[in-house]
């Protein structure tokens, strides 16, 4: 077997998603998911040039790596691999490109973990966890904010007691970063431009959304925050809201400060909006279509913010390319682009409605050839971290 074979993990609260690449062919060898790791029967399932799916005989992140690790050395491909690339949500400002793990840097990440208490702990495991497991294998940390390290200061600071930034790091960070990195390149692609000279829109929707402005192949603004729960209505999350409503609620539910953020984190986005009937929108769509209101407001606040999102980055460029959707959501849902180009009528935006049906021609255009460019691309985070790790690992 090929010994340019990566590991990459991306560590959630409850689930790690994990895949195989064989980077001297850019493709996925194997691919799979432990979750419900906090529940009473976790699993783990996986695809490809193996596939399965076997219990994790106990609960938790380690029990769940403890399986990966054996699975490898049933497939034999431990000797194969020559690095294992980690999602690391938050990279602060002492990060701001994919980095190769040692003692000191696994130090400094951890005192990033109140940026993104809760992701970065549990990449932070994953991190820890292969360390013991696999200590023969050079790790790389590949974060979700580091793209967006050249925004401007008017984009990412906030207008906050200047020590708050110098002494806490309170900023604007913007999360999705490897995303749109691989958008980026895709889009300067299929337009035939070089990056350098490529501006446009992003929008990255799936149970977490996000908007960016891309200039000259560079962030310059983003939706997302100082946390990933700051911008556009998600899944379970708020989004923007009045920080007054804090307070508020802790005085009206007579609540602490962590059962409130917990309601924003957990409770909220379409979730909330909906009356708790789903965060999942193929399931929102299908209970509108059978006449649930609660299901089309939440539905039609999710596209009008993101329009509205749209629109307030479009300042930030001079001219723009192209309007790009990727994520689970832009990706798949045909009636939910159509409705965020119907919120933004001054974009003056026509979508094709066959190509929009079938998420776009060779080039990923839904649009019609008089309009603004719209485009549907499918994004490869893993395959970016896969890259990433490869490079560092190979770096003499």
């Amino acid at each position: 077997m090929s010994s340019s074979n990566i590991l990459v993990l991306n560590c959630g609260s409850s689930s790690i998603k994990f895949a195989i690449f064989d980077m001297s062919q850019q493709s996925v060898l194997i691919n799979g998911l432990a979750e419900r790791l906090y529940e009473a029967q976790p699993t783990i399932n996986w695809s490809g040039l193996h596939k399965g799916e076997a219990f994790i005989t106990d609960q938790g992140h380690q029990a769940a790596l403890d399986k990966l690790a054996l699975l490898l050395a049933e497939w034999k491909i431990l000797d194969s691999l020559t690095g294992i690339g980690h999602r690391v949500v938050h990279g602060g400002e002492k990060f701001s490109a994919s980095t190769l793990l040692n003692d000191e840097n696994i130090a400094a990440l951890k005192k990033l973990n109140h940026l993104a208490p809760l992701h970065n702990p549990v990449n932070m495991l994953g991190i820890e966890a292969c360390q013991k497991l696999l200590p023969q294998l050079p790790q790389v940390a590949v974060f979700d904010t580091a793209f967006h390290q050249t925004m401007p200061e008017h984009a990412y600071l906030y207008a906050v007691p200047q020590d708050w930034y110098k002494d806490h790091g309170v900023r604007k960070y913007g999360f999705h970063g490897t995303s749109y990195r691989y958008i980026t390149e895709a889009c300067a692609k299929q337009l035939d431009k070089p990056e350098a000279e490529l501006n446009f829109l992003c929008a990255h929707l799936g149970n977490g959304c996000s908007a960016s402005a891309i200039s000259n192949g560079k962030s310059i603004d983003t939706s997302m925050g100082l946390t990933p729960l700051d911008g556009l209505i998600m899944g379970t999350r708020c989004g923007s809201v009045d920080p007054g409503l804090i307070e508020f609620m802790m005085k009206a539910e007579n609540a602490s400060i962590e059962d409130i953020m917990t309601s924003l984190n957990k409770k909220s986005g379409l979730l909330g909006l909906s009356g708790g009937c789903s965060n999942d929108m193929r399931t929102l769509l299908a209970e509108e279509e059978a006449g649930n209101k609660l299901a089309s407001q939440a539905i039609n606040a999710f596209c009008y913010r993101i329009a509205r999102e749209l629109g307030a980055l479009s300042t930030s460029l001079a001219n723009i390319d192209a309007v790009v959707f990727t994520g689970g959501i832009g990706e798949h849902a045909t009636s939910i682009r159509q409705r965020i180009i119907d919120f933004w009528p001054n974009a003056q935006i026509t979508l094709d409605a066959e190509l929009n049906k079938q998420a776009g021609n060779e080039q990923g255009i839904i649009s019609q050839i008089n309009s603004p460019k719209v485009m549907v691309i499918s994004t490869n985070e893993e395959l970016m971290i896969a890259q990433d790790c490869y490079e560092l690992c190979n770096n003499d």
